[in-house]
Parts: C-alpha cells; sequence; structure tokens
C-alpha cells in the first residue's frame, strides 16, 4: 500500500461540505439508531446519502453518536478504519475511516461477550494506543504524535455492521460510526521507547486455528502513520484527540467472522497476546 496519500498534510485542512439535504441526513440517522438500538440489521443509508459522499457520511456518524451519547453513553477514544488493504478488498472500499469508541464497548479477556450485543461480527487483530497528551494543536506530525502516544497494546476489535449483510458502500460504513462494535485490550502495555509499531507481526486464531497473519507496515504503512492522519480528521471535522483516549489505529491483516462460542486470540510481536470469548447463541441474553 503507497501511504503517501496519507501523510500529515503541511498547511491546514477544510472540513468537507454536503449538499445532501438535511432530512435525507436526519432520516439515515432514525435508520441507524433504530438498528443500533433494535439488534436488527436495516438497509443501507446510501440511498438516502450517496455512496462516497464524505461530509454526509460523517453527518450521520455525528447524529447516531449523539443518539447513543443521550443514553449515557461516554466517548472514550477514537478508532480507524480500513487501514489494510486486505480488508479495503473485504469491505469494498478504498480509503479508511474513522469512528467512536464509547466506554461501554470495551470488554475485559476474562469477561465473555455476549452475542446478543452484536449484529454480525468480525474480529480483526491491531495495535491500539492510549494518549498522554491531547493531539489538537501544532503540526500533528510523526514526532508529535509519538511524543504524545503513554504507551501501545495488543487489542481485538470486533467489527460489526448494523446494514444487512455487510453490504456497505464507503458512505455507509463511515455513517455506521465505522463499523464498530466492541474491543479488547490486552494486558500488556508498551512505551515506544521499547517498541516499533511498524515492526510488529500478527497472527490471529480462532478456537486454536490461525485465521489472520499481518504486520505493522500493512496498517497504511505504518500505526502511526495512522494515529496522525486521524489526529488530523479528528481535529478538521472538530473533536481533537484527547489526552486519556484510546487509539485503535486499524487491522493488520484480514478481518474474519465469529463463530457462537468462539475464543478468539491474536499475538502481536513485543505486545503478547489478547483474547476475547464469546458467548453462544443459547446463553447470549
Amino acid at each position: 500500500m503507497s501511504t503517501s496519500q496519507y501523510q500529515v498534510p503541511g498547511g491546514p485542512v477544510t472540513a468537507p461540505t454536503t449538499t445532501v439535504a438535511p432530512d435525507r441526513v436526519a432520516a439515515a440517522v432514525d435508520r441507524l439508531v433504530a438498528a443500533h438500538f433494535s439488534g436488527v440489521a436495516c438497509a443501507p443509508v446510501r440511498d438516502l446519502i450517496g455512496r462516497d459522499d464524505v461530509a454526509a457520511a460523517y453527518q450521520v456518524q455525528q447524529g447516531l453518536n449523539a443518539a447513543k451519547a443521550a443514553r449515557g453513553a461516554r466517548v472514550v477514544g477514537r478508532k480507524i478504519g480500513a487501514t489494510s488493504e486486505a480488508v479495503q478488498r473485504q469491505l469494498g472500499v478504498d480509503q479508511p475511516d474513522f469512528g467512536v469508541l464509547f466506554d461501554d464497548m470495551v470488554y475485559a479477556e476474562d469477561t465473555v461477550i455476549p452475542l446478543s450485543r452484536l449484529i454480525q461480527p468480525k474480529a480483526e487483530a491491531e495495535v491500539a494506543f492510549v494518549l498522554a497528551e491531547d493531539l489538537a494543536e501544532g503540526p500533528l506530525d510523526l514526532a508529535q504524535v509519538r511524543a504524545a502516544i503513554d504507551h501501545a497494546v495488543a487489542a481485538l476489535e470486533i467489527v460489526d455492521s448494523r446494514i444487512t449483510d455487510w453490504d456497505i458502500s464507503f458512505a455507509d460504513t463511515v455513517a455506521d460510526n465505522a463499523s464498530s462494535g466492541v474491543y479488547v485490550l490486552g494486558g500488556q502495555r508498551r512505551s515506544l521507547d521499547d517498541l516499533e509499531p511498524v515492526d510488529v507481526t500478527m497472527s490471529m486464531s480462532i478456537d486454536g486455528e490461525e485465521v489472520s497473519t499481518g504486520t505493522g507496515a500493512a496498517c497504511l504503512g505504518d500505526p502511526l502513520v495512522a494515529v496522525a492522519w486521524l489526529a488530523h480528521q479528528a481535529r478538521t471535522f472538530g473533536e481533537p484527540l484527547r489526552a486519556g483516549q484510546v487509539v485503535l489505529s486499524g487491522a493488520l491483516g484480514p478481518m474474519r467472522p465469529i463463530p457462537p462460542g468462539a475464543t478468539v486470540t491474536a499475538a502481536i510481536s513485543g505486545l503478547g497476546s489478547v483474547t476475547a470469548q464469546f458467548s453462544t447463541r443459547e446463553d447470549q441474553a
């Protein structure tokens, strides 16, 4: 993957605008809100906002996330999606996106994740970062991003789609909070003094069978490039990254469907392993 298009820009970036009518954006929000809170997948929203309108898609995402916040969810970080060519091919998109992490999305390794929480989940392994400093001012270049990170940790992101059969365009996945679901963080924290994220290797298994492999270089060429890209996007859209937030930097290899009752484990060199356990359909309630 060529990363030149994702390098940090040299000057100010203007937020995109849309010509999609507000009532169509609102209708897309209503459709996704209903799917999120009912657990029943819905039709794509591209009939309302188009396939590739970035501004309209993020307006829908903001409306969806405002509905979650109104129900008590608290923002604790961000996720970057579609950072590897393998995942872009799987999703049928050609660029990364970002979404919001809420406090009710994180599960401990020793907690069984109820499948009732998800509709059509898939697992992907990645490097997560926890910020020690805001990324709101300044050039937001790689040096600033590296200095702002407190530590890195292995992560499993369980992506999900509220769109029936993952039938998504770029606008659909953005609107659906970047197809976010839940996530699990590993127990081993590493400073970037001791770890170079671009050099990590990853192996993910489901019930003991290896199903995905990858490297740090598969994530926009370097997970730190992904974080810098996100920092600029977040600031451009008016919600900069803040100290204490978790950043899921994007998949290191292909995502895989999760069967009921599965145990998913990812091993990432330098960061140890992380495991997610899932309920069966019978005990998910």
